[in-house]
C-alpha cells in the first residue's frame, strides 16, 4: 500500500481508526474456545463487524507469540484474511523490533515478504544501521517510536541534551535524515497531547500512529487538535476499548458499536477541519 492509497481510504471511510488485534485468550467469549482455532475466530468475527469502519488492524506479535507455533500460525491466518479479503486495510505488525544490519534484514523479510504486512513497529536505540533495513522495501512502511503512552516512556525519551533538545525530538530529526526515510511514519501515545505541536513542527508530513485512545485515557480531540495535517496524517489505535466491550456471544456487534463511535466522532474532526 502507498501512503496515497492509505490517505484515500481515510478519506473514503471518513475515518482513521486503526485497530489494535491484541487477543488474550481469558478474556474472548468462552464459547469460541470450543474451535480449532480460537484467537483466529476471534480475529476474524472482529475484522467482518468493523471492516468498513477502520483503516487499518494492527495486531500486538507478543499476544500471539506467547502462544507458541499455534499463535504464530492464527497471527499468519488473521494477516491472510485480512490481504485476500480486504485489500484496502493498512496491516500494522506491531512486533517492535530492532538490531543490527543483517537481524534487522531478516526481521524484514518475515513481516514484509513472508507475512506481507504493510507496516512494523520498531525501536531506534540502535540508530540507522538498525532502522534502514527495514526502509529498504518498497511500499513497506516502519512505524518508529518516538514518545511513547506508557508512564516509563518518560524515563528517557523527554531527557534533554545542553541545548534543550529531547531525545525523542532527537530521533525525529535525524531518523528524518536517514534513506528511504519517507517511508517512515513514528508513534506518539495519546497520553501525551501537548507534545503533538512541537512534533508536527519536525515531521510535517509524516503519519503518526497514536495509541492510547480510550482503555488507557487518551483523548481523541486533543490529540487531533495539533496531531492533524492537510493528509490527515493520523492513524489512532484503539485495542481494549473496542475488541473486549462484550464476553458474550454479542461481542463482534458491541466491538462494531464502540467502532462506530470513534468513527463518528472521527467524521465530525474532520467535517470541522475540511478535510
Amino acid at each position: 500500500m502507498t501512503k496515497q492509497q492509505l490517505i484515500q481510504e481515510i478519506r473514503a471511510k471518513r475515518s482513521f481508526l486503526c485497530i489494535g488485534l491484541d487477543v488474550d485468550l481469558e478474556k474472548i467469549p468462552e464459547h469460541l474456545l470450543q474451535t480449532e482455532d480460537p484467537i483466529f475466530e476471534f480475529n476474524k468475527s472482529i475484522i467482518d463487524a468493523t471492516h468498513d469502519l477502520a483503516v487499518a488492524y494492527k495486531p500486538n506479535t507478543a499476544f500471539y507469540e506467547a502462544y507458541g507455533l499455534k499463535g504464530w500460525k492464527s497471527l499468519s491466518r488473521t494477516i491472510d484474511y485480512l490481504n485476500n479479503n480486504h485489500p484496502e486495510i493498512f496491516t500494522i505488525a506491531d512486533a517492535k523490533r530492532g538490531d543490527i544490519g543483517n537481524t534487522s534484514t531478516r526481521y524484514a523479510k518475515a513481516f514484509f515478504e513472508d507475512m506481507n504486512f504493510d507496516s512494523v513497529t520498531v525501536a531506534p536505540y540502535m540508530g540507522s544501521d538498525s532502522v534502514e533495513p527495514f526502509l529498504a522495501f518498497k511500499d513497506k512502511f516502519t512505524i518508529l517510536l518516538a514518545l511513547t503512552s506508557n508512564k516509563g516512556g518518560l524515563d528517557f525519551q523527554v531527557l534533554t541534551d545542553e541545548k534543550g533538545s529531547t531525545l525523542y525530538e532527537h530521533v525525529l530529526q535525524v531518523s528524518s535524515t536517514w534513506q528511504n526515510s519517507q517511508q517512515l511514519m513514528y508513534v506518539v501515545g495519546a497520553t501525551r497531547p501537548e507534545y503533538f505541536k512541537k512534533i508536527r513542527k519536525i515531521v510535517p508530513d509524516h503519519f503518526l500512529l497514536v495509541p492510547g485512545v480510550g482503555a488507557q485515557g487518551g483523548d481523541l480531540v486533543s490529540v487531533c487538535d495539533f496531531g492533524l495535517n492537510s493528509d490527515i496524517g493520523l492513524l489512532v489505535n484503539s485495542s481494549r476499548g473496542i475488541i473486549y466491550a462484550s464476553k458474550g456471544e454479542d461481542f463482534a456487534q458491541r466491538a462494531r458499536e464502540k467502532a462506530l463511535e470513534l468513527q463518528k466522532e472521527m467524521e465530525i474532526i474532520l467535517e470541522k477541519r475540511s478535510l
